[in-house]
């Protein structure tokens, strides 16, 4: 599962992935991934990553840091910036987060199966 974390400085991609591993059990600290680009986080059987590409400069960082590895039917990846990231595999959701006054305007798309099962999922 890929799931792509777009908006701009400060809309709460960070705390959206703080809640999803709070809602999977995980009681641990986590940390923002912008320094180390990626933190791990197992969860049972899970292996989520959490991605941050917001240092990238060029597009193709993504094939020199050799992170293409974590994005395997194995894993769960939440993306944050992924615009910046060349060769990303194509996302199976995308949540669009806006600032909106002292709120956030959150919008969801799916574009697989795979997004439409986990969304319809979290509406029952």
């Amino acid at each position: 599962m890929v799931i792509y974390l777009c908006g701009q400085l400060g809309a709460g991609k960070t705390t959206l992935a703080r809640g999803v591993l709070r809602g999977l059990g995980y009681a641990g600290r986590v940390k923002s991934p912008t320094f180390a680009l990626v933190e791990l986080y197992k969860l049972s059987r899970l292996y989520l990553y959490h991605f941050d590409f917001y240092r990238f400069d060029d597009p193709h960082e993504l094939r020199d840091a050799g992170l293409r590895e974590y994005f395997n039917p194995d894993s769960v990846c939440l993306v944050e910036w992924p615009e910046k990231a060349a060769g990303l595999p194509a996302a199976d959701m995308r949540i669009l987060m806006q600032v909106a006054g002292t709120g956030r305007r959150v919008e969801i798309f799916t574009e697989t199966e795979a997004g439409r099962s986990c969304l319809d999922r979290l509406k029952h």
